[in-house]
């Protein structure tokens, strides 16, 4: 049995080690797609207003799950060492961030992400899981442009040495930090892909007061 059962699952699990920002002024934002349903569940729990960080992990060509990098609003992350090991150019890179910035565009529009005003709140940014930490990382970039006063990473897993830089998160809360780890997935049930749909639904569910 893996450690959680699915999303929802690990968001009450995560939801239980950020009890401190219940009743605060604290805004959830959740990184597409299974993010989101992680953050929904850490909503239900604390009563926080949830919201949506739009960003894009930059995958190896042919080895699309191998990340080389992320993208976000004003934010490109390439990791070299990753990039020579899938073999790739320059000119391949920029055909990959090219895609996914018309994929970012494209959620932008279905979504209807980042409309909560975060200036002087503390915002939780939250995934399922860290593998790399390049989308975690560009998602708390991104978001410093809307002058949070704080922004807190919160996953529910992530590889035990791994830390986010202080220059993208204020504060790392992080459940399980586990040493084994080779995919985010290994430590889900059910880790089924979520539909652009279910993100929609969830958003608009969970349309708390800002």
């Amino acid at each position: 049995m893996a450690l959680f059962a699915d999303r929802r699952a690990a968001g009450r699990a995560l939801a239980a080690d950020l009890e401190n920002r219940r009743g605060t002024d604290a805004v959830v934002l959740g990184i597409p797609r299974g993010g989101v349903v992680v953050a929904a569940a850490v909503v239900a729990e604390l009563g926080l207003p949830l919201d949506a960080v739009l960003v894009r992990k930059l995958g190896a060509t042919g080895h699309e799950e191998f990340a080389i990098g992320a993208i976000a609003e004003g934010v490109r992350i390439v990791t070299p060492d990753a990039v020579r090991w899938a073999g790739m150019t320059a000119g391949d890179v920029d055909d990959v961030e090219n895609a996914e910035r018309g994929e970012l565009a494209r959620r932008e529009d279905a979504y209807g992400a980042g409309s909560i005003d975060l200036a002087g709140r503390v915002a939780i940014v939250v995934d399922d899981g860290v593998a790399t930490g390049a989308t975690a990382i560009a998602a708390c970039r991104a978001l410093r442009a809307r002058h949070p006063s704080r922004i807190v990473l919160a996953v529910p897993v992530a590889p035990d040495r791994w830390m986010p830089p202080a220059d993208a998160a204020d504060e790392y809360v992080c459940p399980h930090r586990e040493d084994d780890f080779w995919a985010v997935g290994q430590f889900y049930d059910d880790f089924a892909q979520t539909s652009d749909e279910e993100v929609v639904a969830l958003l608009q569910h969970h349309d708390l007061p800002s």
